[in-house]
């Protein structure tokens, strides 16, 4: 079901690739934490840390940031999280 639902992330994060920030743009540092604690405190789906999955293999943010980073303009967990924001079409949830 977990890698079910990553792979569906993953695909809907390409997919919305055209709403990237721009290429340079400066993110904050702590973009990632920000934008996972709007949409937590909004939707209220965000679930476990991922330690609580032990024995699971994840790829982990930092890869995920560094792999879709022609996407997201940036390798930096933060990049990720201001291409979410922007991608997720929630408007609770943005970068500051």
């Amino acid at each position: 079901m977990k890698k079910r639902l990553c792979v569906l992330c993953g695909a809907g994060v390409v997919g919305l690739a055209v709403f990237a920030p721009s290429a340079g743009a400066e993110v904050p540092r702590s973009c990632w934490g920000v934008v996972s604690s709007q949409r937590a405190s909004t939707l209220h789906d965000v679930g476990e840390h991922s330690s609580s999955f032990a024995g699971e293999p994840r790829l982990g943010l930092g890869n995920v940031a560094r792999a879709l980073s022609s996407v997201t303009g940036g390798s930096h967990v933060s990049d990720l999280g201001a291409f979410l924001a922007t991608a997720d079409g929630i408007d609770a949830t943005h970068c500051p």
